[in-house]
Order: C-alpha cells, then sequence, then structure tokens
C-alpha cells in the first residue's frame, strides 16, 4: 500500500452528513442550470450531466465545488494534498453520478469514487484557527 502525503493532524476526513449537504447544494445548483436547455422533469440525464462536469472542472481544479465550498470541505489529492485534474475529477464525478461508489466507505471515509480518483474529502479548519 502506497504512504499517504496527508498529514492526518491537518486534515480530517469529512463525515458523511457534510457531504451529503454539499451534493445536495450542487444538486440544487445543476437542476437550475439545466433548467436552461431542458426540462429536468421531463428529460432526467441533462442535471446529471450538468453535476458530472461540475465535479470535473471545480473538483479538478479548485479542488471544491460551490456546495462544498459552503460546506467548507475540500476535495484533494491523497499523495500530494492537491487539486486532482480534471481526468480524474471527470472520473470522480462519472462514478458519483452511479451513487453506489459515494456511499461505499472505507475507514478513511473515502468513497470507491474518492479510491478510484486518488482523491479524499477533508474539513477545512475554520477561519483563524492555527
Amino acid at each position: 500500500m502506497a504512504t499517504r502525503a496527508i498529514d492526518p493532524a491537518r486534515f480530517e476526513p469529512s463525515d458523511f452528513g457534510r457531504r451529503f449537504g454539499a451534493l445536495i447544494i450542487d444538486w440544487a445548483l445543476c437542476l437550475l442550470a439545466a433548467s436552461f436547455y431542458a426540462d429536468p422533469r421531463v428529460v432526467a440525464w441533462p442535471p446529471v450531466v450538468v453535476l458530472i462536469s461540475l465535479n470535473a472542472f471545480f473538483i479538478g481544479l479548485f479542488g471544491q465545488t460551490p456546495g462544498m465550498a459552503l460546506a467548507r470541505l475540500r476535495c484533494v489529492s491523497v499523495a500530494d494534498g492537491g487539486a486532482i485534474g480534471i481526468p480524474k475529477g471527470l472520473l470522480r464525478g462519472v462514478l458519483l453520478a452511479l451513487l453506489v461508489p459515494a456511499v461505499i466507505m472505507d475507514a478513511d471515509r473515502r468513497g470507491l469514487h474518492d479510491r478510484a480518483a486518488g482523491s479524499i474529502v477533508v474539513k477545512l479548519p475554520r477561519p483563524g484557527a492555527a
């Protein structure tokens, strides 16, 4: 097993509740965005495509989606603590859209989608905390 570059004393893995809350916020944004070009009540796939794209772009480049920013979470690379890049963000987004990989977590609270992308979702420290 590869050694992890993430310092457990510095970052705490996120709990399921905060991750789920961030996903609900992101899903609401995806429904809103998709409603500009399709009716999500009639055609179900446009919000899913927006969710996958949102994850690929925002997590790949910045390490967090808008929902994760509001929940004070960040998705970082297990190897170096940085952003995971768009290809891994895309893989993570596709697997997240399947839902099953997201609810199967290991001891570090990493879902199968996180393990496949080499990422971990961590809580951000409070502003002003050392």
